[in-house]
């Protein structure tokens, strides 16, 4: 992969860094508002994508320079292809899955190249389908051709291209295709504006502090999030681009099976339930959760929000022992099979979870 196409990658990747949106002003515990100065915010500048190391591609994680390469030219045609990020992502997982970003001469019968896309099935030569710049562009026009495709959890979109066996194996590779895209295309680089950090990849972190509870740990297998332990009152924001889908109270009193109440705190013992809470569907049909509000949420159902927008602030509402924040990711329905490790997805997407 030359300097050039990967100087081309960083360059494009500027327009797509995200900047914090001008946030609302936010009735804040006790009367106090807090506005978000947009007068502030500069345009990024395309110095901020990461250039690449003279002499090609090094290896990311337990990828190689040659896996590496051969995802940078997915990316790159992705690019050029004017597909949206999240395609960039979608194709470098479908090709880690179908070949190990190894461009193979031959496969499964007569399956061939980084996506093992068939001769027999309309998709080009072998000769073409061993060129990855054709092969990419095969996989870019057929996903742009799937309707919705974008709103889709990973492994539906790839699969609606592929018709693979394995229709589900595609997901695994999530995490490790946004982290290799993040590293090809500078998404590191953050933008900050509004007292908030945007990663290139248009995350943020809900808030900013350390990981109390883990997800699914040995005492806990049952909790798909994380605990980010935060002082009563601290701005909750929403941790990328979407629509607001749930406001909801959720407190149940175990001794009664009636309503708890959320404009109060929870219980360890007593409560079950999320509290005040709400959910957030990004673009790609993720979804994350903020539970145990203090109070109830300054965002309504179907409202669009940014990175960074506020949407409440932290309390002890719910099954809870004290103030912090409950926040959970899943890749597709709001559902146990669907949740994912916040720490290693917010990671792969420039925004790790810490002070």
């Amino acid at each position: 992969m030359s300097t050039r196409v990967l100087s081309g990658i960083a360059v494009a990747v500027a327009g797509v860094l995200l900047l914090c949106s001008g946030l609302a002003t936010t009735l804040l515990p006790g009367g106090g508002a807090g506005a978000c100065d947009t007068a502030a915010v500069a345009p990024a500048a395309s110095s901020a994508a990461r250039s690449p190391a003279p002499g090609g591609v090094g290896p990311v994680g337990d990828w190689n320079a040659e896996q590496v390469g051969n995802a940078a030219t997915i990316t790159d045609v992705g690019m050029r292809l004017g597909v949206p990020p999240r395609g960039w992502v979608i194709a470098v997982a479908t090709a880690m899955q179908e070949s190990s970003l190894i461009n193979t001469p031959g496969g499964d019968r007569d399956s061939v190249g980084l996506f093992q896309q068939r001769p027999s099935q309309g998709w080009g030569t072998s000769a073409q389908l061993h060129d990855p710049r054709y092969a990419a562009t095969a996989f870019y026009r057929k996903l742009q051709a799937v309707d919705g495709w974008q709103e889709m959890p990973l492994t539906e979109a790839a699969q609606r291209v592929q018709r693979s066996a394995y229709p589900h194996a595609y997901a695994r590779w999530e995490p490790d295709a946004a982290r290799i895209v993040a590293a090809l295309t500078g998404a590191g680089a953050s933008v900050a504006a509004c007292g908030v950090t945007v990663s290139g990849l248009g995350w943020t972190q809900p808030v900013r502090a350390d990981v109390g509870s883990g997800f699914r740990t040995a005492g806990r297998p049952g909790h798909d999030g994380v605990d980010l332990i935060v002082a009563r009152g601290a701005l909750v924001r929403a941790a990328s681009a979407g629509t607001v889908t749930v406001v909801r109270c959720n407190a149940v009193d175990v001794r009664t099976g009636r309503d708890w109440g959320c404009d109060r705190d929870g219980d360890p013992v007593l409560t079950r339930g999320c509290g005040w809470y709400v959910d957030i569907t990004h673009p790609g049909g993720v979804i994350t959760r903020y539970c145990h509000l203090l109070t109830r949420p300054t965002v309504e159902e179907g409202q669009p929000v940014a990175a960074g927008d506020v949407i409440g602030v932290a309390g002890s509402s719910g099954h809870s022992s004290g103030p912090h924040l409950h926040f959970e990711v899943h890749l597709g329905d709001h559902n146990p099979a669907t949740a994912v490790d916040p720490v290693g997805f917010m990671a792969s997407v420039g925004a790790p979870l810490t002070q």
